[in-house]
């Protein structure tokens, strides 16, 4: 049975390695070309980055190939693993609709193609062969003009298959245009969409202006780790850090796992949520069960801990329509069923 909630997964970083080499070769991709054997591309697309700007740019080599055209094919896959491999019952997919339209087409027509994509993803999540529930994140693309970015939330809230919007694309260059992202997030709740953003996930990310404004706040590491006189006001707005733990090896963010559990300690002190993430699953080659076991693995949380944040995750989720998670109800089905067997 699917017991999982996956909250924060880009489009970009999901295709696993396998089935993006094997694309490139079908397609005869010049990527093929340099990568002829599977193992050298898999070191090439898996191993760390020295800095969260070169990791960001893996995901061009995605963006280019995720057209309206292909889309359902990857989907199709990524729900496939998701439901077989890492029994997710709830999954919000995040990607940044434009990156995804035809660059032939001139300015106008690709902000008209957005909503197309939108659409397309939205209509592939729906697989009765892989149920799952799920819906879609929008990033706001830090890199993106202006009017791009006001024009994706304006699409986002249109769309039945939209739950909230985020801020990705490397946090550096938030700094200069944060009265942009601040006008644009009142926008967006105006609009009855919910928020979320990559705000401390490094020290280069540590904007507490933007923080009244996200329901959630992606990754947030740094807020525990330099910032924990901040915790008492996340507490006080019900406001859940999505934590990706493999992304901060791959990044470079952290030198291990270890300085986690000084971000799990205090949240948990603090009363603040975790929901446990994978960020880039395909990207990272990981699968979010693994991310699980890791942080027990090495003693960074402890079973009790694991499972509040496994309810976290059902809790902070934007669409999940259920009132408990999938466990719950499956215990209170068992309940039932044991109560008739007494009756009889």
């Amino acid at each position: 049975m699917a017991l999982h909630a996956e909250l924060h997964r880009h489009l970009g970083g999901s295709v696993v390695p396998r089935i993006l080499w094997r694309y490139f070769h079908r397609q005869g991709s010049p990527v093929a070309e340099r990568f002829p054997t599977y193992a050298e591309f898999e070191e090439f697309y898996t191993r760390p980055r020295n800095t969260l700007e070169d990791y960001l740019e893996l995901h061009t080599l995605v963006e280019q190939v995720q057209t309206l055209e292909t889309l359902p094919y990857f989907i199709y896959r990524l729900l496939r693993g998701a439901y077989i491999f890492e029994d997710l019952a709830y999954l919000e997919i995040r990607y940044t609709p434009y990156l995804r339209t035809d660059p032939s087409l001139d300015e106008a027509e690709r902000l008209k193609q957005m909503r197309q994509v939108i659409e397309t993803v939205g209509q592939a999540s729906q697989q009765r062969e892989y149920p799952i529930v799920t819906t879609q994140i929008v990033c706001l693309h830090s890199r993106l003009p202006s009017h791009i970015n006001r024009a994706m939330v304006e699409a986002a809230a249109e769309s039945e298959y939209v739950c909230a919007i985020d801020l990705a694309g490397g946090d550096k260059p938030y700094g200069e245009r944060m009265d942009e992202w601040i006008e644009l997030f009142k926008y967006a709740l105006a609009r009855g969409l919910k928020t979320t953003a990559h705000l401390y996930e490094t020290l280069d990310g540590c904007y507490p202006q933007l923080l009244p404004y996200v329901s959630r706040i992606g990754h947030g590491i740094q807020i525990p780790l330099h910032y924990p006189e901040l915790l008492p006001e996340l507490a006080r707005r019900g406001q859940c850090l999505e934590v990706c733990p493999t992304t901060y090896l791959k990044t470079g963010t952290l030198p291990s796992l270890e300085p986690l559990k000084i971000v799990f300690d205090r949240c948990f002190e603090a009363g603040v949520d975790i929901a446990i993430c994978t960020d880039n699953a395909g990207l990272h080659n990981v699968r979010l069960p693994f991310e699980y076991e890791n942080l027990l693995t090495h003693d960074i949380i402890d079973f009790e801990q694991l499972k509040h944040c496994q309810e976290a995750a059902f809790r902070h989720a934007f669409a999940w329509p259920y009132k408990g998670r999938p466990a719950s109800l499956l215990s209170e089905l068992q309940q039932g069923v044991s109560a008739s067997l007494v009756a009889l």
